[in-house]
């Protein structure tokens, strides 16, 4: 299971930042750094998706007032997230 990530940030450098200080805040909840994006078309926009070991840990972490003050102190504007179990492509 990964978690994608769309965040709309005030500042990506000092958004990164932020993040990249916090990797193991989230490794301690189970997650993992996969790949990190930015829009191409809008320079306010990041995705990420992260690795989940287990969801209910992920989610209770997530609902943490120390994960919202994490966003705030990254300048995240807004976001939303999904989590997403892999489906198996139909053979070509």
């Amino acid at each position: 299971m990964v978690l994608l990530v769309r965040n709309r940030v005030k500042d990506i450098d000092h958004w990164k930042r932020v993040f990249d200080e916090q990797e193991a805040a989230g490794m301690a909840a189970g997650l993992s750094v996969k790949q990190v994006w930015r829009s191409a078309d809008k320079a306010d926009e990041v995705f990420f998706i992260l690795g989940v070991e287990d969801r209910a840990r992920a989610e209770a972490y997530m609902a943490t007032p120390e994960a919202a003050a994490v966003g705030e102190e990254a300048g995240a504007l807004d976001g939303e997230y999904w989590f997403l179990e892999e489906f198996p492509a139909r053979n070509a």
